[in-house]
């Protein structure tokens, strides 16, 4: 074979694989959406009486065609993201912003894999199922509000907001009462929201970077459910919440998550040569 030859079929054999890699590239985004229409009936086995499987499929769809790279992501992680929000009775997206499905790119792995991060709203909506919620509320303080504050034997929270021009956010709080009488609350200053933020996966992603009040909010409200009794329902949902199940088995929902070193950005360009790992 002369050298021309063996040339051309040297660049037929390059467009052949670039072709079949942009046709699985293609191909990828429908295989996962069929994969959640499959899991429909599995969901409805977990979720509760308000909610339905199809409903969380129909929504799940949406975030896949929405969210970029949530369609790359490993099916297990997408099936065990699914299974803890019908097991909780969030949805996952939607105008609802109770839970949220976020990609991340696990380095270890060198794959894309689901995050549940649970909403504000999601938070809010798993206390006040519980018996005992009788208040919760969770508020942004501004420069120019009336705050007072006093931990201790004799704690005390006052905020009056000021009319008209507010100024700046300086801090925001969580406050919860229950019908046995119990209550608490915490606040916390931007300083320490941040703190928060920066240790999370998708600090710079989803409803970090869309909804930050909210999850400032969200922030103050999973401090303050450390001090206060749980339903069974919400006590998971602190547990699960901005991580990755793999799992998608019923009593999976009660066994520890999985963390894993990983953030919300675009796959890393590799060298030649080279493995995720091993960057």
């Amino acid at each position: 074979m002369t050298s021309n030859a063996r040339n051309a079929v040297a660049r037929r054999a390059e467009n052949v694989g670039q072709i079949q890699q942009a046709d699985s590239s293609e191909q990828q985004q429908p295989d996962l959406a069929s994969f959640v229409n499959s899991m429909s009936r599995e969901l409805s086995r977990a979720v509760p009486k308000h909610l339905t499987g199809d409903r969380i499929a129909r929504i799940a769809l949406t975030s896949l065609r929405t969210t970029k790279h949530l369609s790359e992501c490993t099916l297990d992680s997408f099936a065990g993201a699914l299974m803890s929000c019908a097991q909780l009775g969030l949805e996952p997206g939607g105008p609802a912003g109770e839970a949220y499905l976020l990609p991340f790119f696990n380095r270890r792995k060198g794959v894309y894999e689901v995050q549940l991060v649970i909403g504000y709203q999601g938070m809010v909506k798993l206390f006040w199922q519980s018996p005992i919620a009788r208040h919760l509320d969770a508020q942004a303080v501004k420069e120019n509000d009336h705050f007072e504050y006093e931990y201790g034997l004799n704690p005390k929270l006052e905020h009056k907001p000021a009319r008209g021009n507010r100024g700046q956010t300086i801090a925001y709080y969580a406050v919860a009462t229950m019908t046995n009488g119990g209550s608490g609350f915490v606040v916390m200053f931007p300083e320490d929201i941040e703190e928060i933020r920066k240790r999370a996966k998708a600090k710079d992603d989803g409803p970090w970077l869309t909804d930050y009040d909210a999850m400032a909010k969200k922030t103050c409200i999973r401090q303050l459910f450390k001090t206060l009794p749980k339903s069974s329902e919400l006590a998971r949902a602190v547990a699960h919440d901005e991580t990755v199940r793999t799992d998608r088995s019923l009593d999976a929902i009660d066994a520890a998550p999985e963390w894993i070193p990983g953030e919300t950005v675009d796959r890393p360009e590799l060298t030649t040569g080279t493995t995720p790992e091993q960057q």
